[in-house]
């Protein structure tokens, strides 16, 4: 099939493909006539990258599973390096999980503040504050 089929049927771009191709994840073949030649090896390397990158995972973090697929393997994630990808990621998501629950933690903490102060319902009181971030 040609880049321009490819890339419907991929649901992208043909830039995206031609930016594939520069980064080395994806190969196209020249048919006689010159044209970019592409078969359904392809098609599924193409929505390996793309349910990776829904997933988070940045190109380069995509060259393992292109690699494992390009091996003959039957799943792009059945080899270690991809494996190896899939462990890092996991890492990198509970360090985020664990940010997240800090900062609302904090907020929370500033709402039950804030809330209370509200409460008190004193007219003239003091002026709002942000302490989020030092500022005053």
């Amino acid at each position: 099939m040609r880049i321009g089929e490819l890339a419907a049927r991929a649901g992208t771009t043909t830039r995206t493909l031609r930016y594939y191709e520069s980064r080395g994840l994806l190969s196209a073949r020249r048919a006689e006539n010159g044209y970019r030649s592409y078969d359904e090896g392809d098609l599924r390397l193409l929505q390996q990258i793309r349910t990776l990158q829904d997933f988070g995972f940045d190109l380069e973090e995509t060259r393992p599973f292109v690699d494992c697929l390009r091996a003959g393997h039957p799943a792009g994630d059945s080899c270690p390096a991809s494996l190896a990808v899939y462990r890092r990621k996991l890492d990198e998501l509970d360090a985020l999980i664990g940010q997240l629950a800090s900062v609302r933690a904090e907020v929370g903490a500033q709402l039950a503040r804030a809330e209370l102060e509200a409460s008190a319902g004193l007219p003239g009181g003091p002026a709002p504050r942000c302490e989020l971030g030092g500022q005053p």
